[in-house]
């Protein structure tokens, strides 16, 4: 065991393996939540299914558990190879996912008997906020002593953005989720609104956003067989990240009455945002120009490329509806959950998928099991989301409209139901993507061949 735990890489495999897992978690309770909604009573004698402590376990554990874990193990992995190094402790990495992994199954542990914080994104109880909290200094401090016995001079932009992301997440996780009040972790009144949205916008925006970026600049040059097409511009997006992304969580709570000056700063930087969004995704294709052979064939980088296609959609959509008079139509209603699953599933998952698995076989010297269910499982998930977010959307959109024009809420239900029906069959093709990843990863772990044999196979063929 310990020869195992002292073993290169084996904390990356471990949390990427993990992100797979909980992939497959999340997506049923994702289920539930979809079956709930289409057939309330479903549940009815099953406490700890009802819609109310469900779902925030299906929020949390696609979060940090598939996006959020499977994106940390990409970085265990990439950062240590563009420094030319090792990672300083491997032991150290496997605490860090030990404190990760109890702070996610806390999650249907907890939620599922009522014991939450009750606060969106924010729901974890206090001693979960410690051990994540733990996990992600552990792993800070394991970064920085990796950089600091680099031999590789060069910091990568993808270093930059991996550490950046465990440094503000350290800062930002508490302020966020007011740990200094582990009774209640929120604060009385409304104030507490702009500290639940620090956080609720900032994991997204300064956790998942970096993760995925730096993990889709590793991947995207690689396959392409060329040089990241802009230095200067990857650490211009960087910094306009910095710079715009900590303060436009107030966006989401624009109707209530929160100082002016913070509206009108959330909703001027949520569209200025589209600048740095813009300077990742241009960066990232003129990577890839000439090279769309290579980039979309590849399964895993098709992956990383329908992430960052879905980055630009959701980076258009976010900033309009931040818009004051557009949140008329648009808040509180399936728009906003339609939003949510193709920043989180679309941007994040997409590429947390794609670097996995170009980063699977240099991780453990195996070929991938099957190339083929790779693609099969891109196929379900862009089906089940494209479905997702055009059939949420047009909900939230009648949702929208008719109560801007005064209609209550019960009699806008009948509506709306076979748009559930809809999201729900389509969960089925985002269930199934989740369950083919996890086999296939499993079976390259067992029986993928080992990347000397296959090596030696396309010589002797070659000959």
């Amino acid at each position: 065991m310990i020869k195992f735990i002292n073993k290169p890489q084996s904390a990356a495999l471990a949390f990427l393996v993990a992100g797979a897992a909980w992939f497959v978690v999340g997506a049923l309770y994702g289920m539930v939540s979809a079956i709930h909604l289409v057939a309330p009573e479903f549940f009815s004698n099953i406490p700890w299914l009802v819609f109310g402590r469900e779902r925030p376990i299906h929020v949390n554990t696609m979060l940090y558990g598939f996006t959020g874990t499977m994106l940390i193990g990409c970085g265990l992995y990439y950062v240590p190879a563009l420094l030319k190094t090792r990672l300083w402790s491997e032991p150290l990495g496997w605490v860090s996912f030990l404190f990760w992994n109890l702070t996610i199954a806390s999650g249907p542990l907890c939620f599922s008997f009522g014991y939450t914080q009750g606060r969106e994104y924010s729901e974890y109880v206090w001693l979960a906020d410690v051990s994540l909290v733990l996990a992600v200094v552990c792993l800070l401090c394991n970064m920085v002593l990796t950089i600091a016995n680099r031999t590789e001079k060069q910091l990568y932009v993808s270093v930059w953005y991996f550490v950046a992301a465990l440094l503000w997440t350290a800062c930002n996780y508490p302020i966020g989720n007011v740990m200094w009040h582990p009774a209640t972790g929120a604060m009385p009144g409304l104030i507490d609104s702009i500290f639940l949205w620090f956080w609720g916008h900032n994991l997204p925006g300064l956790l998942i956003t970096p993760l995925a970026t730096g993990a889709a600049f590793f991947v995207i040059p690689r396959v392409a067989r060329t040089p990241l097409n802009s230095h200067t511009l990857s650490l211009a997006g960087f910094w306009m990240l910095v710079a715009l992304y900590t303060h436009i969580g107030g966006h989401h709570v624009l109707q209530s009455p929160i100082p002016n000056w913070l509206k009108t700063v959330s909703v001027v930087d949520s569209i200025a945002m589209v600048i740095p969004v813009s300077i990742v995704v241009l960066n990232l294709w003129m990577t890839a120009r000439q090279q769309g052979a290579r980039t979309w064939g590849d399964p895993a980088a098709r992956l990383v490329m329908g992430g960052i296609v879905w980055y630009l959609v959701t980076c258009i959509q976010g900033p309009l509806q931040s818009l004051p008079y557009l949140q008329r139509v648009t808040h509180f209603n399936n728009w906003t959950v339609g939003h949510a699953h193709i920043a989180m599933l679309g941007f994040g998952g997409y590429i947390a998928l794609g670097a996995m698995w170009h980063i699977i076989p240099l991780v453990t010297g195996r070929s991938i099991y099957s190339q083929r269910l790779v693609s099969l499982q891109f196929g379900l998930l862009t089906f089940g989301l494209t479905g997702f977010f055009l059939v949420l959307t047009t909900a939230g959109l009648i949702q929208g409209s008719d109560w801007n024009n005064g209609e209550t809420v019960y009699r806008v239900l009948p509506q709306l139901a076979p748009f559930m029906v809809c999201r729900a069959a389509l969960g089925i093709s985002i269930l199934t993507g989740a369950l083919v990843g996890l086999y296939n990863l499993i079976m390259t772990l067992r029986q993928g061949q080992e990347l000397a044999a296959v090596a030696l196979q396309q010589v002797e063929e070659a000959a």
